[in-house]
């Protein structure tokens, strides 16, 4: 199985770049926030082990969490259900995007993105499709984002237990689907997402 590696970041440090790597977590669910990560590597103090959140137990992105938070500069955004139903997902994915790259204590001038689009920065932006399993520095924004979101949607499911956010952090699960069924949607949800907009309409 290939691993992330640094040749991204290496090819743009050469060119006098500091370099950032971006990724989010979160555009799918029914409930909760999207959360992006900005992480600027020490290229010689990056944490074994990193790779594409999804491909991590989530006691590995847990271990890695803090390693990478000691060693990197790293900026985090978030945007809550109403922002999300305000201006829609990609849009707010787009602005937690920006609002973490802003949130870094050094201003990069290259920022490496997870997919094949990206928001506009204050410097100058690389999209990598299947970066967070190519690049360190994405897989790094992976997991950070990926563990911040995962301990909000835990905190929500101490404000919200008639849901099982904690389980299944708000994806369309049977088990959440059951929950909406019984007790209809929370301030936690993302309104203007079709099951929960359905469900709203039907109650008219």
């Amino acid at each position: 199985m290939s691993q992330p590696n640094f040749s991204f970041e290496r090819k743009a440090l050469k060119r006098g770049h500091i370099v950032c790597g971006v990724d989010e977590a979160g555009r799918g669910p029914w409930a909760g926030p999207v959360v992006a990560a900005a992480v600027i590597l020490d290229a010689k103090r990056i944490p074994k082990g990193l790779n594409d959140s999804k491909k991590l137990s989530a006691d590995k992105r847990d271990a890695l969490f803090n390693p990478i938070m000691d060693c990197a500069i790293v900026g985090i955004g978030i945007c809550a259900p109403d922002v999300i139903d305000e201006i829609n997902i990609l849009q707010a994915t787009y602005l937690a995007m920006q609002d973490a790259v802003a949130a870094l204590s050094r201003k990069p001038t290259l920022a490496l993105v997870d997919g094949n689009r990206a928001p506009s920065f204050d410097c100058d932006s690389e999209t990598i499709i299947g970066g967070d399993a190519l690049s360190l520095s994405i897989a790094a924004a992976s997991i950070i984002a990926k563990v911040t979101r995962d301990r909000m949607m835990c905190d929500l499911d101490l404000r919200y237990p008639l849901y099982g956010f904690a389980a299944h952090k708000g994806y369309g699960t049977a088990a959440h689907q059951s929950a909406l069924s019984l007790h209809g949607p929370c301030a936690a949800h993302r309104m203007s997402f079709a099951p929960i907009r359905s469900m709203l309409l039907a109650a008219r």
